[in-house]
């Protein structure tokens, strides 16, 4: 898997320089003398023959020589079949090759689970918010509509696909933004090393930065300073409106954006200044890009104030997310520690690539916005408080770009920095993505587990373990906290809007047909465990077996009941 990244290394770089080239040009330099020879020695073996034999006979240098020089022309003819392969293709290829190990696993991370169980779950009619509780922005669930709309389990493919196309936009958006800000020898470098790092952090799969990220770096490449640029232009004005509409897009796919969202702003702010806009151009425009990227977080407000369910929509999107306690301080520092050693190469060589000279004033003002960009993201991890791995990934993206510079710009960084980071990059993902396949299980596993579950009326009771059960066994859920995290783990307790031990309570009174729970974990609050643990004793749960997946263990319990009294508690007001 090394070889990928250093032949993708050597492939196009910019294929505008390539359209450059005139016909002219080719057919002067097919008149040379040197390019006949190059044409016979492509099409007449017969005539590198003969000149090898004359050559031979004149003594063991001269032999060695030109075996050099075929070595030589060998290598130059691979570069050039490389060079010649449109970037976008190399890019889908890359992209395709590493994440493929990914493909059709329904347990790559129990966030994109749950994404997609909530998308099924709002295609039988639940409300997000109000059916189905989260703090995510009701657009990251629209997202994985269409893919659960196809069921499991191709659902699960039709995401990955998704994601992987959204994957390859962005790395081809990296490189034309690499390219406009004079870094085009690191363009392609930089967009392959994007593409790798994500399955360092996390990314492997259909995080919601994997989806996000595109739009933010299209809301980059419209404002992106061009040299005719005017404050009464009105092409800019329209780009800088729909660059500020896909930053509010974005923040309904993660609220995270925001920072970014706000450096765009800011840097509009002073843009649209020094352009000469007058005071009152000034202050209309702040407005109405302002406006603009509420619009999307302003109207999916308005559509659940019409449903009459606005209390809930803004308590799960923002005040649950001021409630959540924080994690230990320990595990806190250990993840900090990790984005460090994720992000610590790449803005080692953004660093490297900010002091090289920009060419003109256009290309400095291109690279102050790229480089700002990053500053912004860097802030935003370090303010968010909490350092999950797929935290790091809007960063990965503007770090990437910048890396270009010095990957195209330096010697040693296109010869030894690009290259070796590559590599590094390649092997240290994929052996997270293996190693991570191991620690959270697979398809096979939860096939096992569903079949132990069974496909009855009754709904299950997920007390915790993977969201995916769900998906796989077709079974409603016993409540609308489907994540188990919200009523098993300590630092939500407070946060999901309902006490845990009484929503433990309500699941239990309507006697769900099927309880599941994985082995203790750490965080998990131990006396709801202990209140599900007495319930299934009291009731009569039967269990049905333990059931690995990955390197823990779900445990299966049944209800004492037959399951046709289950349907008296559907009829009861269940969740789907």
């Amino acid at each position: 898997m090394t070889a990928i990244g250093v032949v993708f290394v050597t492939a196009p770089e910019n294929s505008a320089r390539r359209a450059r080239a005139s016909h002219s040009e080719h057919d002067r330099r097919e008149r040379t003398p040197a390019r006949q020879g190059q044409t016979r020695r492509r099409h007449g073996e017969e005539y590198a023959g003969d000149i090898y034999s004359t050559c031979s006979r004149q003594g063991p240098d001269m032999t060695a020589r030109i075996e050099t020089h075929g070595a030589a022309v060998a290598r130059k003819d691979w570069r050039s079949m490389t060079a010649a392969l449109p970037r976008w293709l190399v890019l889908l290829v890359a992209a395709a090759l590493v994440r493929s190990p990914t493909f059709g696993n329904p347990l790559v991370h129990v966030d994109e689970e749950f994404y997609f169980v909530t998308a099924q779950h709002m295609l039988h009619g639940a409300l997000p918010f109000v059916d189905i509780f989260d703090r995510k922005p009701v657009g990251l669930f629209l997202l994985y509509v269409p893919a659960a709309a196809l069921g499991f389990p191709w659902g699960i493919l039709a995401y990955q696909l998704m994601a992987l196309a959204s994957v390859v936009l962005t790395a081809v958006m990296i490189a034309r933004l690499a390219d406009r800000a004079g870094w085009h020898r690191g363009a392609t470098p930089a967009a392959l090393l994007y593409i790798f790092m994500l399955n360092i952090a996390d990314g492997q799969g259909g995080q919601a930065p994997i989806f996000y990220n595109l739009m933010m770096i299209g809301a980059i490449a419209l404002v992106l300073p061009r040299a005719d640029d005017a404050a009464a232009d009105w092409r800019r004005i329209a780009r800088a409106m729909g660059a500020m509409l896909l930053v509010g897009l974005a923040m309904q796919v993660k609220y995270s954006v925001l920072f970014e969202g706000l450096f765009l702003g800011l840097w509009l702010t002073v843009r649209e200044w020094r352009l000469g806009a007058t005071p009152l151009q000034w202050a209309i425009r702040i407005a109405a890009y302002a406006l603009a990227a509420m619009v999307p977080t302003v109207l999916a407000g308005a559509v659940y104030a019409a449903l009459g369910h606005f209390d809930a929509w803004f308590f799960a999107n923002f005040k649950s997310i001021l409630d959540r306690k924080s994690d230990p301080a320990s595990e806190l520092a250990l993840a900090f520690l990790q984005m460090v050693l994720f992000l610590g190469p790449l803005l080692t060589v953004c660093w490297f690539s900010r002091r090289l000279p920009p060419a003109d004033a256009l290309t400095e003002q291109r690279r102050n916005l790229l480089f700002g960009w990053l500053i912004a993201s860097v802030v935003g991890l370090i303010l968010f408080g909490s350092w999950f791995n797929h935290y790091a990934l809007p960063v990965m993206m503007p770090a990437s770009l910048c890396c270009a510079g010095f990957f195209g710009a330096a010697p040693q960084g296109r010869r030894i920095v690009a290259p070796a980071l590559l590599a590094v990059a390649l092997v240290a993902g994929e052996t997270i993505v293996v190693t991570s396949a191991w620690r959270r299980g697979n398809d096979a596993q939860l096939e096992t587990i569903a079949a132990a579950i069974g496909h009855g009326p009754g709904c299950l009771y997920l007390h915790s373990g993977d969201t995916a059960i769900y998906a796989a066994s077709g079974r409603c859920a016993a409540s609308a906290w489907v994540f188990p995290s919200h009523l098993a783990r300590e630092r939500e307790n407070g946060a999901v809007g309902v006490d845990q031990l009484e929503e433990v309570d309500r699941i239990f009174r309507r006697h769900p047909a099927v309880v599941a729970m994985r082995t203790p974990f750490s965080g998990e609050r131990r006396v709801v465990r202990e209140r599900v643990l007495q319930y299934l004793q009291r009731d009569g749960y039967r269990l049905r077996g333990r059931y690995p997946i990955g390197d823990d263990y779900i445990s299966v319990y049944g209800a004492a009941v037959d399951d046709r009294s289950a349907e008296r508690y559907v009829a009861s007001g269940a969740s789907y």
